[in-house]
C-alpha cells in the first residue's frame, strides 16, 4: 500500500518530518524518502530501498543534511519517491500513495504529446511522476490535481511540497485515508496516513480530509482548496489488516473495529476449544474479542519475533515469502500441548503461511486447531490498493478452488462470495481441507461494516464481494 507524512512547522521540521515518516512503515516496505524545503538552500532529497532495511537505520545518518521548516517522508510500496519538479506551477516535491492501472495508457498519451519520462526504475514507469506531468497539465495546482482524478484508474491520494506550503489531495473516492494533526504548541501541521504517527510528536488530530478535497497548510492555517464529493469507498482492508491498531480512520478506531469484530464471531460459534490466540499483529485484535465473546482464555501460543523479520507478503519470490512467514512466527509448546486452539488471522490470500502455521500446531502437540478469519473470503483481486504482491487473482487461494470446481476460475464468482451459500460452504471446507484446519469460518461482510460503524456505500468490500462504486461516478 505505502504511507506518507508532511509537516510544516514555524522551527525546523526534520525531526518531526523523520519520526512522523517512521510511524508509517508498517505500510510499505520497499522503498522510502524524504525531502524538505528550505528558502535559500532549495529543496533536499534522499531515497533509500527499505527491502533489506528499516527506514531509521536508512535515514538517521543523514538527517543533518535535511534543512527547512516544511517537508515530505513517503513509505513506498512501489516507486523511488519523492520525485522534485521544477514547472509553471513553481518548484515543488511530490510523493504518491497510489495505485494506477492504466499507467501505460497515459504515459503513451503524455509520450505522443512530446513529454518525456525521466524517472525509470527497472524499466518500469514511475506512477508519481505520471501523477506530476498530469499536475503541470493544469492550470493551478486544484485543476492539474483534478486532471489526475480524472484520468486514473484505481486510486491516488499525494502530497505535494512546495515553496508555500504542503497541499494533501485524497484520492477521488477516499480509498487510502489522509488526517490531518495540528501541534499542541501551535506551531505548526501536518498530514500523514496515520493518526497514530501524532501523538508523541505532540499533535492532535484536527480532521480526514473526505473524498477528493485538496487542502493546504501553511504555519498559519489550514485551508480548503477543493471541497470533497460526495461519494465515499475507503478502503475495509484498513481495519481488517494495515491500520496500526492505535489508529483512526474516519474518527474510527482499528483496534475496536477488530475486537467488535471477533467479539461478533466469537458469540456466534459453537466451537469448543481450550483457548483462542491471534497470529500477530493484525490477528491479536480479532483474538481478544473472541476470548471475550466465546468465553475462553486469550493465550499467545504463537508469538513474532519482532527484531528482524518483516512482514511476509512483501518479498517478490515466493520461495522468500515462505521464509519470511515461517521464520517470523515462533508457537509456544507448552501453550499448544494438548490443546484446542483457535487461532485469529486477518485474511487468508495464498493460504501458504497458514498451512504452514496449522501444520506446526499439531507438530507442537494441539489436539485441534481451528481457524476464525477477521474479515469476509477474498474472491476478488483489489484493482485499487496493492495489497498483496499478487500478480493475478488466481493467485487467491479461493480462485484456485473454484477453478478446480468449475474448471473456471471466474464461474459463479457472485455465488461463492455470498456468505453461506452453497458455493460459499463448499469453498470454505476445501480450505479448511486444504489447510488442514479442524474447522475455518470467515467473517460475515455484514459483521464487518456492523464493526467498522459505517454505512455499507461508503465502504469499499470489492475484494469480498466485487462491489465497488465506479471511478468516474465521483459526485
Amino acid at each position: 500500500m505505502g504511507g506518507f507524512f508532511g509537516t510544516i512547522t514555524k522551527k525546523s521540521c526534520v525531526n518531526d518530518l523523520f519520526y512522523g515518516t517512521d510511524y508509517n512503515s508498517h505500510l510499505g516496505t520497499k522503498r522510502a524518502g524524504m525531502v524538505t524545503f528550505d528558502t535559500e538552500r532549495g529543496f533536499s532529497r534522499s531515497i533509500h530501498s527499505l527491502e533489506r532495511n528499516y527506514f531509521r537505520s536508512k535515514f538517521e545518518d543523514e538527517l543533518d543534511s535535511f534543512i527547512g521548516n516544511a517537508g515530505l517522508g513517503v513509505i513506498s510500496d512501489t516507486d523511488p519517491q519523492p520525485i522534485i519538479v521544477n514547472s509553471h506551477l513553481g518548484r515543488y516535491a511530490v510523493v504518491t500513495v497510489a495505485k494506477i492501472n492504466n499507467l501505460r495508457d497515459i504515459a503513451d498519451e503524455l509520450l505522443a504529446k512530446r513529454m518525456h519520462l525521466s524517472e525509470m526504475s527497472a524499466n518500469n514507469i514511475n506512477q508519481t511522476e505520471l501523477v506530476a506531468l498530469t499536475i503541470n497539465m493544469g492550470e493551478d495546482f486544484v485543476d492539474g490535481i483534478t486532471k489526475v482524478y480524472e484520468r486514473i484508474s484505481g486510486s491516488c491520494s499525494m502530497l505535494i511540497l512546495t515553496e508555500n506550503g504542503i497541499i494533501a489531495a485524497r484520492d477521488m473516492l477516499g480509498r487510502t485515508p489522509i488526517v490531518i494533526g495540528e501541534r499542541e504548541d501551535g506551531e505548526g501541521y501536518a498530514f500523514s496516513s496515520e493518526t497514530s504517527s501524532f501523538p508523541n510528536l505532540g499533535y492532535k488530530r484536527v480532521r480526514d480530509l473526505g473524498p477528493g478535497e485538496i487542502v493546504r497548510i501553511t504555519t498559519e492555517g489550514i485551508e480548503v482548496l477543493k471541497e470533497p464529493y460526495h461519494k465515499e469507498q475507503i478502503c475495509s482492508f484498513l481495519w481488517v489488516y494495515y491500520g496500526f491498531p492505535a489508529s483512526d480512520y474516519e474518527g474510527i478506531n482499528v483496534e475496536d473495529v477488530r475486537e467488535r469484530c471477533g467479539k461478533q464471531m466469537g458469540q456466534e460459534d459453537d466451537t469448543e476449544a481450550d483457548l483462542v490466540c491471534g497470529i500477530p499483529d493484525s490477528g491479536v485484535g480479532t483474538a481478544l474479542g473472541y476470548a471475550e465473546g466465546h468465553q475462553i482464555p486469550y493465550k499467545r501460543a504463537v508469538l513474532k519475533y519482532t527484531p528482524t523479520w518483516p512482514r511476509s507478503f512483501t518479498p517478490g519470490n515466493q520461495n522468500r515469502r515462505n521464509l519470511v512467514a515461517k521464520m517470523k512466527l515462533i508457537p509456544n509448546h507448552a501453550i499448544l500441548k494438548d490443546q484446542r486452539v483457535v487461532f485469529c488471522d486477518d485474511s487468508i490470500v495464498r493460504g501458504t503461511q497458514l498451512r504452514d502455521n496449522v501444520a506446526t500446531f499439531f507438530q507442537y502437540g494441539a489436539k485441534e486447531v481451528h481457524a476464525r478469519i477477521s474479515c469476509p473470503p477474498l474472491v476478488y483481486g483489489c484493482p485499487f490498493i496493492g495489497f498483496t504482491s499478487s500478480k493475478s487473482d488466481l493467485e487467491l487461494l479461493s480462485r484456485q478452488i473454484i477453478r478446480d470446481f468449475e474448471g473456471d476460475d471466474s464461474a459463479k464468482l457472485d455465488k461463492y462470495a455470498k456468505t453461506d451459500s452453497p458455493e460459499y460452504q463448499r469453498m470454505v471446507d476445501e480450505m479448511a481441507r486444504r489447510l488442514g484446519l479442524s474447522s475455518l469460518r470467515f467473517n460475515k461482510i455484514e459483521t464487518l461494516i456492523e464493526a467498522i460503524g459505517m454505512p455499507k456505500c461508503k465502504v469499499c468490500t470489492h475484494c469480498f464481494d466485487g462491489s465497488s462504486w465506479n471511478y468516474t461516478d465521483k459526485k
